[in-house]
Order: structure tokens, then sequence, then C-alpha cells
């Protein structure tokens, strides 16, 4: 990757990063469920992870451009995540496990825009290599969706927690590890934040990504619910959810190729038809292996595809001291707010209409999403990317 470019630190980064949500998203779930809590509460706990994600990147990536200091932030997001996850060892109680949820995402949530923007910087002209660093991420989510579902075919529930807090630890020392960047001193920008947000296929991009998160919603917070309570055991579980990331970590490997033969919008696009596609088979084919598997097949473009050509169209509209600005607000769009409405909408409508219909509103969103994208965002001649 070049000898200036800090491959492997920044790789080892979202290797810990992505682990965390890919031992925490699956099974914490998991955990609270055997504390005896129903799923209104379930959801009403997660979806303090999207709540912070509406919040906190905004207000720390403002706060890294007026101290010009992105990594200092990093880093103590990191041990403030850890410190707020401690609190899931001395307390049962729902109010503890509410306190320690949201001081953690709330420090949690701040590190990636900052670091997102820092892997740009590192890379500079070469942002089209962004997958082969990012695709580590993935690799670190199937080691600890697998690595912990094999654990709890054997172990105690409680082993999710040791396992989490581990992985937290190592996100700390990476972020320690991580050296700064900075700008080209030529970077210049000449359009206002608030200019480049008022353009149809920004507003169009930054609206479908909203949706499309919120079709995730059910699939993030009841999935491994779902699976379990139709007998599959947890390494099962752990496996389906590795065959997405398998299939997201294939799209991130060919994206540069794809992205120099389509445009953007036509990448997006494709990748919320298959989203409408994805959710309704899920929720009426739960009982099929096969239904299942070419569901999870369907993440490499529900989210490989769909979040590389997204962050690519971000990283061209928001140029230079813009950046991390525009990434803090795709997260707190999309991750943030669109994955708050899906889970806190599923976790009501999964024991009043069904975990079938559940998500099969999943589908709804992400048909209101394509519709978007589609009548609001068109293409002026040639658009391809980096």
């Amino acid at each position: 990757m070049g000898t200036t470019l800090p491959y492997w630190r920044l790789s080892f980064y979202y290797f810990f990063y992505f682990a965390f949500v890919g031992a925490f998203s699956p099974y914490f779930t998991l955990y609270l469920q055997s504390l005896q809590y129903p799923a209104t509460d379930i959801a009403i706990l997660m979806s303090l992870m999207q709540l912070m994600r509406v919040l906190s990147p905004n207000l720390w990536s403002w706060l890294s451009e007026r101290l010009g200091m992105r990594l200092p932030i990093v880093r103590l997001s990191a041990a403030m995540s850890l410190a707020g996850f401690s609190i899931f060892f001395m307390t049962q109680a729902f109010s503890g496990i509410f306190v320690g949820m949201a001081l953690m995402a709330f420090f949690w949530s701040a590190a990636l825009p900052l670091v997102e923007s820092v892997t740009f910087v590192h890379l500079g002209a070469q942002g089209h290599r962004y997958g082969s660093i990012r695709v580590w991420g993935s690799v670190g989510f199937i080691v600890a969706v697998l690595g912990l579902g094999l654990l709890l075919d054997h172990f105690a529930i409680d082993v999710v927690l040791w396992v989490t807090a581990s992985i937290l630890l190592g996100i700390l020392v990476c972020g320690i590890l991580v050296p700064e960047a900075k700008p080209s001193v030529s970077s210049h920008v000449t359009a206002s934040f608030g200019a480049t947000l008022r353009r149809p296929e920004v507003l169009a991009l930054f609206g479908a990504c909203f949706l499309m998160s919120a079709a995730h919603g059910a699939l993030y917070v009841f999935y491994s619910i779902l699976l379990v309570d139709h007998g599959y055991d947890k390494v099962v579980v752990g496996s389906l959810w590795s065959l997405g990331v398998l299939a997201e970590i294939g799209v991130f490997l060919v994206m540069p190729r794809v992205m120099r033969r389509y445009s953007l919008r036509t990448i997006l696009l494709v990748a919320f038809a298959c989203a409408v596609l994805r959710f309704a088979t899920i929720g009426w084919g739960v009982g099929s292996m096969l239904v299942l598997i070419l569901a999870q097949l369907l993440h490499g473009a529900t989210f490989g595809a769909y979040h590389a050509a997204a962050i690519a169209a971000v990283n061209k509209w928001f140029p230079g001291r813009l950046q991390s600005s525009g990434q803090a607000l795709y997260g707190s769009v999309s991750f943030g707010a669109g994955g708050m409405l899906g889970g806190l909408i599923s976790g009501y409508t999964w024991d009043t209409i069904g975990s079938a219909w559940t998500f099969t509103l999943g589908s709804v969103f992400a048909l209101a999403g394509f519709v978007w994208l589609a009548l609001s965002w068109r293409e002026h001649g040639p658009e391809r990317t980096i």
C-alpha cells in the first residue's frame, strides 16, 4: 500500500471496531432475552445505539474541527466505551443497563466518522483503495460472530460480556497506535456545507440512506432471536451472520472495478432493489435454510455495495474540510436515525403483527428509498466515482 500509508494499523482498527459489532449486535439481544426482558425493552435498549449515532458523531466531529484534533477524541471514545460497557458486569437491572448502554453508545459512536476521515486523508489520491482497508472490518465481524457463536454452545450466555469487553480493549489499543494525518494544504473547498446539502441528489442520498437503515432495523435487533425461536442453534445463527459478511467482503473487493463501470446511482438502486427482496424473504421464508442462505448472500448488495457507493458519494460531495462533517451526517442520518426508527418500530410490531410482517415492513422502507433515489437523483452525463 505504499510506505507512508499505515495500512495495518488502520486495518487492525477496523478489524476490532467491527468485531465489536459482530459480538454485540447478534448476541447481546440474546443476553438481554436471558434476563427475561420483553421485546419492547430489548428494542429500547438496542435503539440507544442508534440514538447516540444521531447525536454523537455530529457533536464530536464539530468538536474535533474546533480543537483541530481527531485521534485524541477517538482514543477517549474507546476508553469511555469500555468504561460504559463495564457497567453490564455490575447490574442486571434495566435502569443500570440503560445507563451503561447510553454511556457506551455515546462514546463508541463518536469514533468511526473521525477514523474514516483520517483513513481518507492517509489514502489521498488512492481513495479507491478504501475497500482493501475497510474489508478487515468485515473480517473482524466474521471472527467475532463465529467465535462467539461457538463459545455460546459451550459456555453460559454471560461469555458475551467478557468477549465484547476484550474487543473494546482491542479498539483502545489500536486507537492509540493509529497515527494522525494532516490534510493536503492544497485542498480547497468552494461550496459551503449547507449549499452542498441542499442539492437534490445529496438530499435524495441521505433520505434513502435513512430508509435503508430503517429497513435493516428488524434484522439487527431480532434476526438472531427469530432464528433461535425457529429451532436453529447458535452455531447456525453465527454461520448465517458470517455468510452475509462474507458476501459483503466479496463485494468490497470487487467494488473498485464495479465503480469504474457503473454510476453510484445505479449501484445504489440495485442495492435497494435487493433489500426489498431480502427482508420479505427472511420474514416469510425463515423455515427454509436455502431461503435464509440466499437472503444472507444479498447482504453483499444491501450493505456492501450500498455502503461503498454511499460513502464514495459522501467523500466526493463533501471534500476537504467538509469531509468529517459529511461523514458524521451520513452516519447520524442512516445508521443513527434510520436504524433507531427501524429498531423501535420492529420492537412494537414484533409482538403485535408478528415476525413475518415486521420484516416485510423492512421491504417497504427499502422500496420507499428506491423510489426516492430514482425520482430525485438525476444523472447528467457519465457519472463514475474514484
